[in-house]
């Protein structure tokens, strides 16, 4: 192998997270119940960006540690809780939902965080709107 080749794996690998451009991102989520006479439109934060990954091309010469596969998730997040106007008192009318405070490109953990891109948003309201803002 020639040195070019060997010092800029090195480089990528000790500085391409320099790179990634993985950052709280602001973004607003319709909430709605059924029994309730409104949809709630709530504006939070989530992780969103590039994340630098290595392509396994390569995977004979790397070790299984640096062929990985990063996504933009939360490092660290809190949670928040809104209340859904116009619920009739048999109804819970809470909502909790996360906030992220700061990111990180890693693994997707699926205990919080959803791994799979959908085709189909239905990130809307089909109710009327009320404004959250916290």
């Amino acid at each position: 192998m020639s040195s070019f080749f060997v010092m800029s794996l090195l480089f990528g690998l000790i500085f391409g997270q320099t790179a990634s451009l993985c950052a709280p991102s602001e973004y607003t989520i319709h909430v709605e119940k059924r029994e309730c006479a409104y949809c709630l439109a709530i504006n939070t934060t989530i992780c969103a960006g590039f994340c630098m990954t290595r392509d396994s091309n390569g995977k004979k010469l790397l070790l299984k540690s640096a062929l990985s596969q990063n996504v933009c998730t939360y490092k660290e997040m809190l949670y928040r809780t809104a209340l859904i106007p116009g619920c009739p008192h048999h109804t819970i009318p809470y909502y909790s939902y996360p906030v992220a405070v700061s990111c990180k490109c890693g693994k997707c953990n699926t205990d919080y965080s959803d791994c799979v891109r959908e085709r189909v948003r239905t990130n809307y309201c089909t109710k009327p709107q009320k404004l959250c803002n916290l």
